[in-house]
């Protein structure tokens, strides 16, 4: 017998669901392809820039969350990750983040932020230092792997996130003080560094945090 409860149930949570993303890829300007997930449509977009133990699904949770909120959503993975191969010039990760920001600006976008996650934190402040002038609106950077020149960045605004505790955090707390205005830096409890916060009791703050700050 068909237990009709279960099954509506069932229906209803399956309807509800968010839609899985579409699988895209895309060509950097030295010749990579770069493979990503696209998360839900609207004007404003969001790049999300993995670290180097991670991987374009580890966005997932969050991605969803900003599809959510209106937001055009995309996860890549960095040449040689996944199925993204690399371009002539093997460890330029800023020219995937920049290859994403034109590609989702390609769909119709009109305002671009990037979260980069530690290798992709590094990464997204180069891209924005290569940026050209509006490319880039939000720069997020969680721990982000130093780069020679915060102050040249050309985005919007800037968020530092770290946790107070992690060995990177007076780095992050340096390029920080040397990014331009308008910027905040916030410091999370604990020890975990970049992308291992989401799995800690910080997680609600740190996707709180993103969350607002592409809504604002």
């Amino acid at each position: 017998m068909t237990n009709w409860p279960t099954l509506l149930l069932a229906l209803a949570a399956l309807l509800q669901a968010p839609p899985p993303p579409r699988h895209v890829s895309f060509e950097t300007a030295d010749g990579a392809a770069i493979v990503a997930d696209l998360y839900g449509q609207g004007a404003n977009a969001v790049v999300l820039a993995h670290g180097a133990a991670f991987d374009k699904e580890s966005w997932k949770g969050l991605a969803e969350k900003l599809a959510g909120q209106g937001h055009l959503v995309l996860a890549i993975d960095f040449r040689g990750y996944g199925a993204s191969t690399r371009g002539r010039e093997e460890k330029a990760l800023y020219q995937d983040v920049l290859a994403a920001v034109r590609y989702v600006r390609g769909q119709g976008a009109t305002t671009v932020g990037v979260v980069g996650a530690s290798m992709g934190g590094g990464a997204s402040a180069r891209a924005a230092v290569e940026a050209k002038p509006g490319e880039i609106d939000r720069l997020f950077l969680l721990s982000p792997v130093p780069i020679a020149n915060p102050e040249a960045m050309n985005a919007g605004r800037y968020f530092y996130v770290a946790s107070r505790d992690e060995k990177l955090a007076p780095a992050v707390k340096e390029q920080w003080s040397r990014a331009p205005q308008p910027k905040r830096l916030e410091l999370l409890d604990g020890s975990a560094h970049a992308q291992n916060i989401f799995a800690t009791s910080q997680a609600g703050r740190l996707t709180t945090l993103i969350l607002d700050f592409f809504r604002g």
